[in-house]
């Protein structure tokens, strides 16, 4: 056996073991057992303190952790007058969403972010930790104020109009994520929203491609939806909304067909697979083995907010478990459809088990 699978072994049976022990284990000296676990690092196989090995983190989260604030009118919404609302405060962002999602489908986790320092970057960062997600690798920035999404509801629980501030996400830098890399390489997968800035998510899609990093995006918005590059090779995953795809396929989808094509037009651009929100409509998936159209698994609508996360937490679940992206679509619907039902934009519902029962039912 080689030394540095011996490093590995020791490491593995005792992760707080010091260079000092590994160096009499394994017959080196100390500099060059110092210099095995550079290299180790380095290369993502060991990662942080206590020397935490590849395997104890499957997942990385990379984007918004914001607060919502939901308003949700009882009446036909005035745009000239006050409207009397019911105001919803929750913690929210697509990457925060969604690495709770997978937290609750029981999947190791970690999130990347940035919060104030703050009330409501402590509330964000509490609720977090609550769910058993790694916040060790979360930037806190004393000087910036935590996002902030605001939406107005009409009474069927459709948006009328939405705001954020995220102002927070600019500061964000390459060279944050470089210090950071050992981290992220060390994942099963990697999870991406476009609110950070344009150039991270270029350098993120591009090392992520390089070293063979399953990348899942989720464009977030039809805004941020133009910060992703023309080429993006190595995306296992892009599951843009209607809007979005027409951003990102150049056309207008005005049927079933027409999703068909933008799908087409979109995996030309390197991704392997492509999901289409489609709102009650369902979605459209596509890759170079299957395509088709699955209708929305009919629900009572409580609340969208959140929705659109949900399915992409519960369709990325389905791809990481050898699901086909047929089983993997079904699955993203059923996750929205428990999402649909809670006020809040996470539904304590969701668990495996749950979300396979949802699918049983429906496909009856």
């Amino acid at each position: 056996m080689d030394k540095e699978q011996q490093i590995l072994d020791y490491i593995r049976m005792n992760p707080f073991i010091s260079q000092q022990e590994l160096s009499a284990k394994v017959g080196l000296s100390r500099p060059t057992v110092a210099n095995y676990i550079a290299s180790l690092t380095r290369r993502g196989e060991i990662k942080g303190r206590a020397y935490i090995l590849r395997e104890e983190s499957s997942i990385v989260c990379i984007g918004g952790a914001n607060i919502d604030k939901i308003a949700r009118s009882n009446q036909t919404v005035s745009f000239s007058s006050s409207n009397p609302v019911k105001i919803n405060e929750s913690c929210g962002g697509a990457a925060r969403n969604v690495v709770e999602n997978l937290s609750r489908l029981r999947c190791n986790t970690s999130i990347m972010t940035c919060v104030g320092d703050d009330k409501e970057g402590n509330w964000i960062l509490n609720e977090i930790k609550s769910q058993g997600v790694d916040v060790s690798q979360v930037w806190v920035m004393p000087t910036e104020r935590t996002g902030i999404f605001i939406t107005l509801l009409d009474p069927t629980g459709e948006s009328v109009v939405s705001m954020d501030d995220m102002h927070i996400y600019e500061k964000m830098t390459v060279s944050m994520f470089e210090e950071k890399w050992s981290h992220i390489i060390s994942a099963q997968a990697v999870f991406l929203d476009t609110n950070i800035p344009k150039d991270c998510i270029s350098y993120i899609i591009k090392r992520c491609a390089d070293e063979h990093i399953p990348l899942y995006i989720d464009p977030a918005s039809v805004a941020k939806t133009h910060k992703l590059p023309y080429r993006l090779d190595g995306v296992e995953l892009l599951l843009p909304n209607r809007v979005e795809a027409e951003v990102l396929a150049d056309m207008k989808i005005d049927s079933i067909e027409d999703c068909g094509i933008a799908c087409e037009k979109i995996r030309a651009r390197g991704v392997k697979n492509v999901i289409i929100t489609l709102g009650d409509q369902g979605a459209y998936y596509s890759s170079s083995e299957e395509s088709g159209h699955l209708p929305s698994f009919l629900t009572d609508i409580v609340d969208i907010t959140g929705v659109g996360d949900a399915f992409a937490s519960c369709a990325m679940y389905g791809i990481m478990n050898n699901e086909s992206l047929y089983s993997a679509c079904q699955l993203g619907l059923a996750g929205a459809a428990l999402t649909l039902q809670t006020e809040d934009s996470i539904s304590t519902l969701l668990r495996p088990e749950k979300m396979y029962e949802v699918v049983q039912e429906y496909s009856r």
